[in-house]
């Protein structure tokens, strides 16, 4: 018979679960990934916390609203969440930390039926993850 010579154990369940954190006031361009400069205040305090925690992986999570194509949003989220990435690693973050994903208009946090829940549904978001 043949064995298997090697095996993984997954921890998904031992953990307690993190709720992702949203990124409050990280702002782009219209439609573009270009981080605004009034972003930075908040995402110094991300670079802080993972320089305080040498520990720590992050997944930084890029959402739309729902206007527009979802095609077109999946991209806009991922340059955005990428975006955010390379300004921390311009920080000295290591990239061997990070990791970013898109997900367009996925997983809204409020109704895309008013002006105010789309702006809210625009977001990026960062989960510590194992890496």
């Amino acid at each position: 018979k043949n064995f298997a010579k090697g095996f993984m154990i997954y921890f998904y369940d031992y953990w307690p679960r993190k709720k992702p954190v949203i990124l409050k006031n990280v702002l782009f361009e219209n439609n573009k990934n270009i981080l605004l400069p009034a972003s930075y205040v908040e995402l110094d305090k991300l670079v802080n916390m993972l320089k305080q925690n040498t520990f720590l992986n992050i997944e930084i999570r890029g959402y739309t609203d729902n206007i527009g194509k979802e095609k077109n949003n999946k991209i806009l989220s991922e340059q955005r969440a990428k975006a955010v990435c390379d300004y921390l690693i311009s920080k000295s973050i290591s990239s061997k930390r990070l990791l970013y994903k898109g997900f367009g208009s996925d997983h809204p946090i409020a109704s895309n039926q008013t002006p105010e829940g789309r702006e809210q549904n625009r977001r990026v978001e960062f989960a510590i993850i194992m890496k």
